[in-house]
């Protein structure tokens, strides 16, 4: 299993132009060899190779006028931008070919991209030195911010800047597939993942859903009419541009929190845990996009899985179409589908007052093969679950964010 660790960066301001002429001549590299292939396909003739880029674009290109420049990074980062557009090539083709989901075709770079990344292979010579600084080459030593320990010695590093003008070293380690199994834990799960709640258990618990785009809305549009008011090409702008993007990464950091407090807090207290394959994709594009965006349901549910592959718990996704919220959990007649709107339901077999959240959950775990019966669920005939902010729903867990 391979995992990613990321951490904070803080670059002094010669290191963030060392690092800024490193995006720069890695960017030029990959345009000028996405230009190369393109020019071949439209002349019919056979992609030049990696080796061939390599040799023509970087080796040979530093000893012109134009591309003396190129001299000043570590070429070990111009070689991955090469490497980074052949996998980009692969993907696409891959896309056609039906191997993966389909995928546009590269894309020149611009220099005025919010994201910027390089990456330092064994062979660039990083190191992290005895006190504990990312050591880069023609970089210097960048300070850190360790916030675990790294499982195993990672062999390659790379170093991000996002919109929010943030720098990040992110390291790749690889781990055995259960580097550190839990003991094992007698609690089954399913899950239904909704917007109301963000998530509702075969339990009966209901997490509420924090709605953290909603909650910074206002602040949100208060800067982004300010960005809209400032002259284009302008420093001003800039700096409005830079209020959004932290604005944005500030609410992107939150989610991410919750998420993995909430996947972590599932992992350690079930042995087994079942959630419903979402079409995500298909309700982007509804009237409910913002909020399934907010919500980061596809996120959570990767989280899940390779936490469970990492310690030792079993993780299922059962079919999307699986008529979760149209069979009573209690006799397992399908009483036919509902309007969103309706949230609570009498089945019409066995006069059990359903909540459609928690009779979802029950059997999706059902679904799954986990042992999870409608008692547990607290699901009665004549019953009705509690709503939402009274007993029954349950707030948000709070255990260490073990990630």
């Amino acid at each position: 299993m391979h995992l990613r660790y990321s951490f904070r960066l803080y670059p002094g301001a010669g290191q963030r132009a060392a690092l800024a002429r490193a995006f720069g001549c890695a960017r030029v590299v990959y345009n000028d060899a996405l230009r190369a292939r393109e020019t071949a396909r439209s002349e019919g003739m056979p992609f030049p190779t990696t080796g061939v880029l390599s040799k023509r674009l970087i080796t040979e290109a530093k000893k012109t006028p134009e591309r003396v420049w190129l001299g000043e990074v570590s070429a070990v980062v111009l070689q991955q931008s090469l490497r980074d557009l052949d996998a980009a090539y692969k993907n696409f083709f891959d896309g056609l070919k039906g191997k993966r989901p389909r995928m546009g075709a590269p894309r020149y770079k611009s220099k005025r991209d919010c994201r910027q990344a390089v990456r330092f292979t064994a062979n660039a010579h990083w190191s992290i030195t005895t006190g504990g600084k990312l050591r880069l080459p023609k970089i210097g030593d960048v300070k850190v911010k360790w916030s675990r320990t790294l499982p195993s010695a990672p062999s390659t590093v790379t170093v991000v800047k996002d919109s929010a003008g943030r720098y990040f070293a992110s390291f790749v380690v690889e781990t055995g597939s259960e580097e550190e199994p839990l003991p094992h834990a007698p609690g089954q799960v399913g899950i239904d993942l909704g917007l109301g709640h963000f998530a509702v258990l075969s339990d009966g618990t209901k997490i509420d859903s924090p709605r953290f785009l909603r909650r910074a809305e206002k602040r949100l549009k208060k800067a982004q009419r300010n960005l809209s008011r400032k002259a284009k090409g302008g420093r001003n702008r800039d700096k409005a541009r830079l209020k959004v993007a932290r604005a944005h990464a500030r609410v992107a950091d939150a989610r991410r929190e919750f998420h993995h407090r909430l996947s972590t807090w599932l992992i350690r207290e079930n042995q087994a845990v079942a959630v419903e394959d979402l079409a995500v994709k298909g309700l982007a594009r509804t009237r409910l996009a913002k909020s399934v965006h907010d919500a980061g349901w596809a996120a959570f549910v990767d989280m899940l899985e390779y936490k469970a592959a990492r310690y030792g718990r079993i993780f299922i996704r059962i079919g999307r179409f699986e008529p979760t919220s149209q069979v009573c959990c209690v006799c397992g007649t399908k009483d036919g589908p509902k309007p969103l709107h309706v949230r609570m339901w009498t089945c019409g077999a066995c006069g059990t007052v359903l909540d459609r959240d928690t009779n979802a959950a029950v059997n999706t775990a059902m679904a799954a093969g986990l042992a999870v019966t409608a008692c547990r669920a607290q699901v009665r005939p004549g019953l009705v679950p509690a709503p939402r902010g009274e007993a029954g729903t349950h707030p948000t867990p709070q255990p260490s964010a073990a990630r």
